[in-house]
């Protein structure tokens, strides 16, 4: 069954417009029985420290709090930092919401390429993963660059390049092309190159980080950002992750 995950894997590479890569070594990055090469952050808004469990193969967020608690906010993080791959998983709405975000739409993401300290949330670049924003290109405490339509501001591939982030500056936005998400499981692929990475959801192309970089104070310069840990959140909505499985690009 590992093999023809893996094969379908590549083959559905075809499909993005990225027959042209030339794919490595590929890896499943969460085993489904325990969290090895993983490991969890968290902010000091709640009291519980205990977000991420597994059932059934599945990553569970908020599986034992109580709907309408006050609860914190927290990432799941590799342990190794990655730079030239294409990731892919699924993710799943469950049903339960959590102040402070009760009120709000549901929210996660996937953070990767993150770097420094890793209190939540640490700098890097986001896929979102948010109800009517999902594909949404969030830039964190770094810069990036993307390609807009000049009227809606919303990705677009044919459009003019814009860049966002500054030191004064830490969260910045570029919207999805258009919302692809559906009701149950839904699947996100992202293919990473160095500082370049573009979002899939649902194999649709909907978003592109261009030209990554994070600021190196030694050099008083934005040097370019080209690899980083991966970071699955956890946002004050239940939440499921499956299937995480990572495969190298070689140069």
């Amino acid at each position: 069954m590992k093999h023809f995950v893996i094969v379908f894997f590549i083959l559905s590479l075809n499909g993005y417009g990225q027959s042209n890569l030339k794919l490595g070594k590929s890896q499943i990055l969460f085993n489904g029985k325990n969290f090895d090469g993983w490991h969890q952050s968290y902010d000091n808004q709640g009291v519980e420290r205990d977000l991420f469990s597994i059932k059934d193969r599945l990553i569970h967020a908020y599986a034992t709090q109580i709907a309408l608690s006050t609860q914190t906010f927290g990432g799941l993080i590799t342990d190794n930092e990655y730079s030239n791959y294409v990731l892919t998983f699924e993710y799943k709405w469950g049903v339960k919401k959590f102040k402070p975000r009760e009120e709000s739409v549901r929210d996660a993401g996937v953070l990767f390429h993150v770097f420094g300290n890793e209190n939540i949330w640490p700098a890097g670049i986001e896929c979102q993963i948010q109800e009517g924003d999902t594909g949404d290109l969030w830039i964190v405490k770094a810069r990036a660059s993307t390609t807009v339509d000049p009227q809606n501001k919303n990705f677009d591939v044919n459009g003019l390049l814009m860049t966002a982030g500054t030191l004064s500056s830490e969260y910045n936005r570029f919207a999805r092309s258009y919302y692809w998400e559906k009701e149950g499981w839904n699947k996100v692929v992202l293919v990473v190159k160095g500082d370049n990475a573009k979002f899939y959801i649902n194999d649709h192309f909907v978003n592109e980080a261009i030209a990554m970089k994070k600021w190196d104070a030694n050099l008083n310069a934005w040097i370019p950002l080209t690899k980083g840990k991966i970071l699955l959140q956890a946002e004050g909505s239940e939440v499921f992750y499956k299937n995480v499985l990572m495969q190298e690009i070689n140069e």
